[in-house]
């Protein structure tokens, strides 16, 4: 339908994208550095954009390496440390993509129920004292993605003493940290890791805009140092324009214009959609995240996502079913995404969802 209302795609809508910033950058970074836009570059990325993520979080640069997208990042570690039948460890439910790239890998995958409070540390320890032994623990600590939860302080802590003990890596996928409109913003697993249990993403998908398409890891410099010989094999070296635009637009401040915008624009949003729901579907449960781009809605046993999908996409509204974020279950969920829908569409495409759960 042309007037379809989309709940599907974590992307902001147009309006809170700082075009006009975007093309000063843009201008600004072919003036200041044409040789090194139009070059090759090197394979841990735009070394000025590599530099300022550094700073940002407290590392040396060589703890950076700049990449295209945080999937890509996501792919560079999960190659280096996942083995066909490694053990990992994923949340549940998690980002459907993760779990694409970890099946193709061929990892043994165990998922560790997520509750208002992130992942369940204490399942977590039980699985681990029964012998799993995993490579890699794959959290989205802020906002997550779909569930829309963040992991709490001492769920942080504990979770790094089970790395600590086990000898796992934990891979904290970052990228709505700055995405926080409510609550008290907690440190990250890698401003509290003393031992290099941590390797951190995050991207400018979610503050800047997605067609950017930068991304970058944070870790111990021998693991990307390891990860940039991939690189190199792999791409010589991501989109040094893409990366010089990037640098000049958070450089200049526009960066932090960006994130109060998308805060203030999403924590509306958000607040509609409870509004929304509470009013036309109450028999849904769901928790109104501090931050990100998502809100998890589960609904009573008798309601098959599988149906309501199609029935909402004949209405002209787009969701993306539970089940896609889940290795089992999920059949009475759905993930709604709240960013690039407008505030005049938000009740509409809620009456318009309600109409298909209640259709069948």
């Amino acid at each position: 339908m042309a007037d379809t209302i989309s709940f599907a795609r974590g992307a902001p809508s147009l309006d809170i994208v700082d075009v006009e910033g975007l093309k000063q950058a843009a201008v600004r970074a072919f003036d200041s550095d044409p040789g090194g836009l139009t070059a090759y570059g090197t394979s841990v990325g735009y070394l000025p954009l590599r530099k300022w993520i550094a700073d940002k979080h407290g590392v040396a640069p060589e703890q950076v390496l700049v990449t295209n997208g945080s999937l890509q990042a996501d792919a560079f570690l999960f190659d280096l440390l996942v083995q066909p039948d490694s053990d990992v460890v994923v949340e549940r439910p998690t980002y459907d993509r993760t779990l694409l790239g970890l099946r193709n890998r061929r990892g043994n995958l165990h998922p560790v129920t997520v509750d208002d409070e992130g992942i369940d540390v204490d399942e977590l320890a039980r699985l681990l004292a029964g012998g799993v032994r995993p490579v890699l623990a794959h959290i989205i600590p802020n906002f997550q993605n779909p569930a829309g939860v963040t992991l709490s302080a001492p769920r942080r802590e504990r979770l790094l003493e089970l790395a600590r003990e086990y000898d796992f890596t934990i891979f904290e996928d970052d990228p709505y940290l700055d995405i926080r409109f409510a609550g008290d913003p907690l440190p990250t697993m890698r401003e509290l890791d003393r031992d290099d249990r941590v390797v951190y993403a995050s991207s400018f998908t979610k503050t800047v805009c997605p067609g950017l398409r930068v991304g970058y890891l944070v870790g111990p410099a021998a693991t990307i140092a390891k990860i940039a010989k991939v690189a190199t094999n792999t791409y010589i070296s991501p989109s040094m324009v893409a990366q010089g635009i990037v640098y000049q637009f958070a450089t200049s401040g526009a960066i932090d214009a960006s994130i109060k915008t998308v805060r203030a624009a999403l924590s509306e949003r958000v607040n509609l959609l409870a509004d929304a729901l509470h009013k036309y579907l109450p028999e849904a449960r769901f928790t109104v995240p501090d931050g990100g781009y998502f809100l998890w809605v589960e609904f009573p046993d008798s309601v098959d996502v599988a149906k309501v999908a199609p029935a909402a996409a004949e209405r002209g509204v787009a969701v993306v079913k539970g089940s896609d974020f889940l290795l089992e279950g999920g059949q009475h969920a759905l993930r709604l995404a709240y960013s690039a829908v407008t505030t005049d569409q938000i009740d509409e495409g809620v009456r318009r969802l309600a109409e298909a759960v209640h259709a069948g």
